[in-house]
């Protein structure tokens, strides 16, 4: 069997289902896509027209995989998948979360990351 191109989005796919079908009340969860691959048109210096307007927007690199809020915390999950290792972007979010009082973990695959999620309160009951 072939290794699959992007295996933390197995990962993230399962704890997305996971928060779907077992958050606690009153969690609010997201992912924000700023790893998505931007094509189009560049300017003459090769840069993305469109990256470059994300960048003005305030689009940020190293956003972690899931953010969350739950009565009045902030929370901070970034996934990896086994081996996997994290960008100095994604560890520099993940301190300047943590300087601002939110609660954060980077997790290497899917059982660590929902022992996390259960262990903050987020998600109800326990996985099998």
């Amino acid at each position: 069997m072939a290794a699959r191109a992007h295996p933390e989005d197995d990962i993230q796919k399962a704890v997305a289902d996971h928060l779907r079908a077992r958050r606690a009340p009153g969690v609010v969860w997201w992912h924000t896509p700023n790893g998505m691959k931007l094509g189009g048109r560049r300017n003459r210096r090769g840069v993305s027209i469109q990256g470059a307007r994300l960048n003005g927007l305030g689009v940020r690199s190293g956003v972690s995989d899931i953010i969350a809020v739950h009565a009045g915390r902030v929370y901070a999950l970034e996934l990896k998948a086994p081996g996997g290792r994290a960008s100095d972007n994604q560890l520099e979010f993940l301190a300047d979360m943590e300087k601002a009082g939110a609660f954060t973990c980077l997790c290497e695959g899917l059982d660590p990351a929902l022992r996390v999620l259960e262990g903050w309160g987020l998600l109800q009951g326990r996985a099998a």
